[in-house]
């Protein structure tokens, strides 16, 4: 018989989708319910999600799963624990976006410290129109160049971010775990990184960990001019905690393109407010057209490697 590939909710790749280069039936969705999951998957071989949750109840009614392959980066949608229990492999996509999140995280740093939402705010009102002066000077603009930026996660994300940011003047920190003993070479301790950073941006995993890494004790130790971005994962940041520090200025500005739940169907604090120091986006940090195509081949790729017996870009 052969291998059964099921892709749960296909319509989150919006670019067309190779053959998989070995024999299989193939069936997809373009979205899946958690009450859908398991009965979609009871004769599948190889599972493809990108954020269709695969937990222990879906496992127990997959007796003929062999692969969770993930059409992301992150894989906290994945009980993996419960997968290498069973033997299932799990696989991920990796550094394909390394250009288009690296892009991101530099046009909210850019956008945050040069105030573009309070300009073009006060330029639609006809403040410039009705200016003594050729330009408008409030707020204050500030450089990236001369500042320093902390990096939380040393993958090939935050490296590729210290690269870019480097090049455009920027002073360059690595900032060691929360509560190591140890601090690596090439890092500086986490407490002494933040309460240096003029920007602190995001780029680990979500982990039992690195939930609420970023809560108001460490916004606390924070300048109040400095940013925080994130476009890692929502739930590494306490999102209540951080609407208040911007919003009693204990930090000058958030870049934000994650959120804790997504869509942010029950709402969240940070879509509630309109604030000219906070910028959202909608998780699109990943999703240029050339990002995705590359996403896309590689996903294929995983799945190729695992049914011709060699898997690669193993999770467990």
């Amino acid at each position: 018989m052969l291998p059964k590939i099921v892709f749960l909710d296909r319509s989150t790749l919006a670019v067309p989708l190779r053959p998989v280069g070995v024999p299989h039936a193939w069936v997809e969705y373009p979205l899946t319910a958690p009450d859908e999951t398991g009965e979609r998957l009871q004769d599948a071989t190889v599972v493809i999600t990108n954020k269709t949750l695969i937990d222990e109840a879906v496992l127990r009614q997959t007796p003929s799963l062999k692969l969770v392959a993930v059409s992301a980066t992150g894989y906290n949608n994945v009980d993996v624990a419960a997968c290498k229990a069973r033997g299932i492999t799990v696989c991920n996509v990796r550094d394909y976006a390394l250009t288009g999140v690296t892009e991101h995280t530099l046009m909210l740093m850019l956008a945050l410290r040069r105030q573009l939402l309070a300009y073009r705010t006060r330029l639609m009102a006809g403040d410039w129109q009705k200016s003594a002066s050729f330009c408008l000077s409030e707020p204050p603009l500030h450089d990236l160049a001369g500042s320093t930026l902390v990096i939380i996660g040393g993958g090939a994300l935050g490296k590729s971010v210290a690269a870019a940011c480097g090049a455009l003047g920027m002073r360059v920190l690595f900032a060691e775990h929360k509560g190591a003993g140890v601090v690596r070479p090439g890092y500086v301790p986490f407490a002494d990184a933040l309460a240096q950073a003029d920007v602190v941006s995001l780029h680990c995993p979500l982990t039992p960990e690195t939930r609420h890494l970023i809560g108001a004790p460490e916004l606390a130790q924070m300048k109040r001019s400095a940013l925080l971005i994130n476009t890692a994962r929502g739930g590494i940041v306490d999102e209540p905690a951080l609407l208040t520090a911007l919003q009693s200025g204990q930090i000058a500005g958030a870049g934000v393109d994650v959120l804790s739940e997504e869509p942010p169907v029950n709402g969240n604090p940070l879509l509630n407010v309109d604030l000219p120091n906070l910028i959202v986006t909608p998780h699109v940090a990943w999703a240029s057209e050339e990002t995705v195509h590359k996403l896309a081949e590689q996903l294929i790729g995983n799945v190729e490697a695992f049914l011709s017996g060699t898997p690669r870009n193993i999770v467990v």
